[in-house]
């Protein structure tokens, strides 16, 4: 019998006071596969994000991580799963190293003492391991949440906006290393960015949310051609006025 996917999302929705945030969004993620949920600010990504991370329940439809229901078996599909995001900031009275035990302790990753040892080597943070996050720059804050996206080596690895704080350098080590783990696990990562030309390197496919609808979807390096575009920007970029002339 066939693995079940990483993510599942069947029809989900969401409405705010009778305003449908995500209208009927469903699509999968599969092993060893990066997929891009695209859209403008407003088009229902981080809605649709915080449904799979069940920290908002869908008014229909149902999330599953690898076969695993997300409203009957939530804490089985969250202990697979772990987040990242510009905007979800670890505590910053706590150290590198006390973050990642707090949060290494609520994953319950075995071995812990040594998997820090491994994420903090791996995002190089080792001068940093004994110094507060808040006193970190945005930057090496961004390292250290993705540290701790990887501490439990989950399967589903949801990723909202993850390079936004990085200078081009980091930015590059972290694609590579993101690849390099969808490659190596039986993991698949959801990835959400504004930065199409990183998105156009990283992502096997995409989707572009629209008013809480998937509008398009695709292979990113012959879905603009396919649609009359020279590239994967100037697709978002149409996209995204479709979007709101639809809203004037």
């Amino acid at each position: 019998m066939a693995a079940p996917d990483i993510l599942e999302l069947r029809d989900i929705r969401k409405s705010y006071a009778g305003k449908a945030a995500v209208d009927g969004v469903s699509f999968r993620v599969r092993r060893n596969e990066i997929v891009g949920l695209l859209g403008p600010n407003g088009a229902g990504k981080t809605t649709t994000i915080n449904m799979i991370l069940g920290v908002l329940e869908p008014d229909s439809g149902s999330v599953a991580v690898e076969g695993l229901d997300l409203a009957r078996k939530r804490r089985r599909a969250m202990a697979r799963t772990n987040f990242a995001a510009v905007y979800a900031q670890l505590p910053g009275n706590l150290t590198v190293a006390q973050n990642l035990r707090v949060f290494g302790l609520i994953y319950g990753v075995p071995r812990l003492s040594q998997r820090i040892d491994e994420v903090i080597a791996e995002f190089d943070l080792a001068r940093f391991r004994d110094t507060r996050c808040g006193v970190l720059s945005s930057g090496e804050q961004t390292r250290v949440c993705l540290a701790k996206a990887m501490l439990n080596r989950p399967s589903l690895l949801l990723l909202d906006e993850p390079t936004a704080s990085l200078d081009p350098a980091t930015a590059r080590d972290i694609r590579a290393k993101i690849r390099d783990f969808a490659a190596a696990s039986p993991a698949g990562v959801l990835w959400t960015s504004h930065n199409m030309h990183e998105v156009a390197e990283v992502c096997h496919r995409v989707l572009f949310l629209s008013k809480g609808r998937i509008l398009l979807e695709g292979d990113p390096q012959t879905l603009p051609a396919a649609h009359g575009r020279d590239n994967l920007e100037d697709l978002f970029i149409a996209v995204a006025r479709e979007s709101l002339r639809g809203a004037a």
